[in-house]
């Protein structure tokens, strides 16, 4: 109700400012005034000096940005090995947009400035200028070459992975609006899978049929091994899907119909991640926060707020549906002796199955009757057997 009375006294305001030009108009109406649609000196002048006063704006407002956000992106102590090619990346790409904006914004506004019209003085005009086309195209071209190259160089790191190389492969199933994880197992190799097979426990459509899939586990919260390489087999049971784990700087797409993949190799655990200086004083803030809303809900009469743990997430980076906001899981990277003892607890998806399509056991209770009938006895069937 607050921002729409804001903004209600804000219209208000313009359509005041608005009316009082119009009156101001009229007043000037048979006094000396020049009312052609031509600038004239003044104009420019007052138009160039407005362009200098836009420009310590923009500065102004990339200052105030840069200190009071520049801490929220995500842009140092990644959690994997090819993070830290990201991160390189990006900080080569920041700067040098940093660079030239500085550099073309002062060049823009001040020429802008020097060159405005004047009463008499005419443009001169240039055909052409073969060394400053030449300057102002090549060294584009090889700033934009570099940071090709060296995207690619990453990238191809990031995708190859060698078929006997040592990985763990692991499914991430995505689905409106949640995650499942499949473990391959044993033998590393995931059993097939196809969503006309989704039925009870079976909720990422695996034939159980198949000789591979026997060792398949699926979780609900995806743990990794420290220092051990993970290739990610991802499918999507109904839309687009994207798996976003930002602190291993890691997205990939998760389409229907097709298996994508991504690799990485976890280099910190959760609990290491959790003593480093940046995410304590993370933490720190998101606690105060929470802390000062937990007053106004307890204020309120309601629940307050839980304190804010540090906890690696996969998170959906594309709209999926009403609820996609909600669609993460806990990722927990871990010593690999932990992590093989957890995945030792986990049953295997065909013994759920099997248990899940188990008949249920018929127990006795209760005395039973002597056996009288030589039938009966023959069979050893109790006369009134009461069941449960």
């Amino acid at each position: 109700m607050t921002s729409l009375l804001v903004i209600v006294v804000l219209v208000l305001l313009a359509v005041a400012v608005w009316q009082l030009t119009k009156i101001f108009d009229l007043t000037q109406v048979g006094g000396l005034r020049d009312n052609s649609q031509i600038a004239n000196d003044k104009d420019n002048n007052v138009n160039g000096y407005l362009m200098f006063g836009f420009l310590v704006f923009i500065y102004i407002t990339m200052i105030y940005c840069v200190a009071k956000f520049g801490h929220l992106p995500l842009m140092s102590n990644p959690a994997s090995e090819h993070g830290t090619d990201v991160d390189n990346l990006m900080w080569i790409s920041m700067i040098l947009i940093f660079i030239v904006q500085i550099i073309t914004q002062a060049l823009l506004h001040y020429f802008s400035f020097k060159y405005r019209g004047k009463q008499g003085q005419k443009a001169l005009y240039f055909a052409d200028n073969d060394k400053l086309e030449f300057i102002w195209t090549i060294i584009p071209v090889i700033v934009l070459a570099g940071l090709i190259l060296y995207g690619l160089y990453a990238w191809t790191n990031i995708m190859f992975v060698d078929e006997d190389e040592d990985v763990i492969v692991v499914e991430l199933y995505a689905k409106q609006f949640s995650w499942e994880a499949r473990y391959s197992g044993e033998d590393n190799v995931l059993g097939k899978a196809n969503v006309r097979y989704i039925k009870g426990v079976n909720t990422t459509g695996v034939d159980v049929t198949d000789p591979n899939a026997q060792d398949d586990r699926v979780t609900n919260e995806l743990h990794l091994p420290k220092g051990k390489k993970i290739l990610f087999k991802m499918r999507s049971q109904d839309v687009l899907h994207s798996a976003y784990m930002p602190h291993f700087r890691a997205q990939m797409n998760c389409v229907p119909g097709m298996v994508t993949q991504f690799a990485f190799t976890p280099t910190k655990t959760t609990s290491e991640m959790r003593q480093h200086p940046d995410i304590v004083e993370k933490v720190a803030h998101i606690n105060e926060l929470r802390a000062k809303k937990s007053q106004e809900l307890i204020a309120k009469g309601e629940t307050a707020l839980d304190p804010y743990t540090f906890d690696f997430l996969l998170l959906c980076n594309k709209i999926c549906g009403a609820s996609h906001y909600n669609m993460q899981m806990k990722i927990v990277v871990e010593d690999e002796k932990d992590f093989n003892a957890w995945m030792k607890e986990q049953p295997t998806l065909v013994s759920a199955v099997k248990a899940e399509n188990a008949p249920e056991e018929t127990e006795v209770v209760g005395p039973t009757a002597p056996i009288k009938d030589s039938a009966h006895a023959a069979t050893g069937v109790p006369t009134i057997p009461t069941a449960r």
